[in-house]
C-alpha cells in the first residue's frame, strides 16, 4: 500500500503505476483470468499523461523546448489534457488541434485548462488543409519558438510505454501475462507496451483492437493502407486513416475489429458490474475480449491484461447520454435500463 504521508511537488509525480484491477462480473462466463490496467488512474485520467511527460521532458533535455515556448499537437481530447496539464506545470503555451468527433467535454476540459484548441472537421482526409494533422503543421510554422510534438510520428510516444507501461504489467503479473488485449490510434501504447513484454517473454501474444472504418488491421495483414476501408466512425481515439509510424505492427499477432454500438454498450456494461466508469475505447477492448474468446484465443490458462485507456466522465455528452445513444440509434428494448433508474419526485 503506497505511504499517504507522502506529499507530491506536483501532479506530475503521480503519473504511471497505474493499477491492475481483476475483472469479476463481466468476464465471468469467458475462459481465462481477465485484468484491466486502469489508466483513469493517473492524474490527467488517461494513459497520454505518460506520454505528455515523456516527450517533453526528453524535449527540455534535447534544448527543443525552451522558456516561453509554444506545445503544439493534434489530438482526439486525451493527448491534449495531458499536455495541457504538463505545460501549466511547467510554463509552456499549449495550442491544440482537435478532431471534431472528440467529445464536447473534452474540447471543454482543454479549454479549461488554458489551452487554445482549434476544432477541425473529423471526416476528411489526412492531406487535406482542414484536417487536424494539417492544421497542426501550418499552426507550427505560424507560431515562433512553437514545437509540434507529434504524437503519431514520434518514436518517444513508444519509448514512454516501453519504460513505463510494460514494466508495470510484468511486475503487476508476477509474469505470468499470455495475452495482451489494447486498443491502437497512434500505437504509442499497444507497440511499446508489446516490445518490452515480448523481450520478457516472446510467447505473450499481442492483439490489437481497431475500429470499423479504420486502416489498421488491413495494413496490418495487407501491409497496404486501403481507402476503401475508411468511413466516419464514433469510437475516439481508435483507429486512424493514416498509418502512424508509432505503430510496430510487426509486433503485434493480431487486430480484432469492433463496432461504435457494442463498444458504447460494453463500456455502460463495465460500470454497471464492475464498478468501473471507464471510456468508449475501454468499452471496445472490452467487446474485443468477448469477440476473440468466441474465436478460441483464450482458454483457462489465459492471463489476459486489457487496458482501459481512459476515465468514463469524458464522454457524458456521448455513450452515458441516453439522447445521444437514442440518436445514434444504439438503444433498443434490451438497452434502456439506465433511463429506468431515474425517478423524478414532484
Amino acid at each position: 500500500m503506497e505511504d499517504c504521508s507522502k506529499v507530491y511537488n506536483s501532479v506530475l509525480e503521480l503519473i504511471g503505476d497505474t493499477p491492475l484491477i481483476k475483472l469479476q462480473r463481466i468476464t465471468e462466463n469467458l475462459p481465462g483470468n481477465f485484468f484491466a490496467k486502469v489508466e483513469a488512474f493517473n492524474p490527467g485520467h488517461s494513459t497520454k499523461d505518460r506520454i505528455a511527460l515523456h516527450i517533453i521532458e526528453t524535449f527540455e533535455k534535447q534544448g527543443i523546448l525552451k522558456p516561453g515556448s509554444t506545445i503544439i499537437e493534434t489530438t482526439s481530447g486525451n493527448t491534449g489534457f495531458s499536455v495541457a496539464m504538463v505545460s501549466i506545470i511547467k510554463g509552456y503555451e499549449c495550442v491544440l488541434a482537435v478532431t471534431s468527433k472528440s467529445s464536447k467535454d473534452k474540447i471543454e476540459m482543454l479549454q479549461n485548462m488554458g489551452a487554445k484548441v482549434y476544432v477541425c472537421p473529423a471526416n476528411v482526409s489526412a492531406d487535406d488543409s482542414r484536417s487536424y494533422y494539417q492544421v497542426a503543421k501550418r499552426l507550427n510554422e505560424e507560431i515562433k519558438g512553437s514545437v509540434y510534438i507529434n504524437q503519431y510520428f514520434n518514436p518517444l510516444n513508444t519509448d514512454a510505454h516501453y519504460l513505463t507501461t510494460g514494466p508495470e504489467i510484468w511486475k503487476q503479473t508476477q509474469g505470468a501475462i499470455t495475452h495482451l488485449v489494447a486498443c491502437s490510434g497512434t500505437g504509442g501504447t499497444i507497440s511499446g507496451t508489446a516490445r518490452f513484454l515480448k523481450e520478457q517473454n516472446p510467447n505473450i501474444r499481442i492483439l490489437g483492437v481497431d475500429a470499423f472504418g479504420s486502416v489498421l488491421k488491413k495494413f496490418h495483414e495487407t501491409k497496404e493502407l486501403d481507402p476503401d476501408e475508411i468511413y466516419p466512425y464514433r469510437i475516439e481515439g481508435l483507429g486512424k486513416n493514416l498509418i502512424p509510424d508509432a505503430t510496430d505492427f510487426d509486433i503485434i499477432d493480431h487486430f480484432e475489429k469492433v463496432t461504435d454500438e457494442e463498444s458504447a454498450h460494453r463500456a455502460r456494461e463495465l460500470a454497471c458490474k464492475e464498478g468501473l466508469f471507464v471510456g468508449y475505447t475501454s468499452g471496445a477492448a472490452t467487446q474485443a475480449l468477448f469477440q476473440l474468446a468466441q474465436k478460441g484465443e483464450f482458454d483457462a490458462n489465459s492471463h489476459v491484461v486489457v487496458i482501459f485507456p481512459d476515465h468514463g466522465s469524458r464522454y457524458l455528452s456521448k455513450i452515458y447520454n441516453e439522447r445521444w445513444m437514442q440518436e445514434q440509434g444504439f438503444f433498443d428494448s434490451q438497452h434502456t435500463e439506465a433511463e429506468k433508474r431515474v425517478e423524478y419526485i414532484r
